[in-house]
C-alpha cells in the first residue's frame, strides 16, 4: 500500500447544519416576521443559499417565498443602498 504523504494541512471538523424549522416544529415562517427573516438575508439583501443557513429544501423553498412576500410589502428591502 502506498503511504500518504502528509501535507501538513490540518482537517477541520465541519459541523452538519441541522434544519432550525425541523427542530422546533413551532417555528413558523411567516412574513410578518422580518427580525426571523433578516437571519436568513445578506447585508445586501439576497437570500441565504441552504448551504450556509443549513435549512431544509422543503424549508428553504417556504422561506424563500415569505422573502418575497416580506419584500413586495415593503417588511425586507430589495437591496441596499451602497455605493
Amino acid at each position: 500500500m502506498p503511504r500518504m504523504q502528509d501535507s501538513g494541512k490540518k482537517r477541520m471538523y465541519v459541523r452538519k447544519r441541522v434544519c432550525r424549522f425541523c427542530q422546533d416544529e413551532n417555528l413558523p415562517i411567516d412574513y410578518k416576521d422580518p427580525k426571523l427573516l433578516k437571519h436568513f438575508i445578506t447585508e445586501r439583501g439576497k437570500i441565504m443559499p441552504r448551504r450556509m443557513t443549513g435549512t431544509c429544501a422543503n424549508h428553504q423553498r417556504k422561506l424563500r417565498e415569505e422573502i418575497k412576500k416580506a419584500r413586495h410589502i415593503a417588511f425586507l428591502p430589495f437591496t441596499t443602498a451602497v455605493r
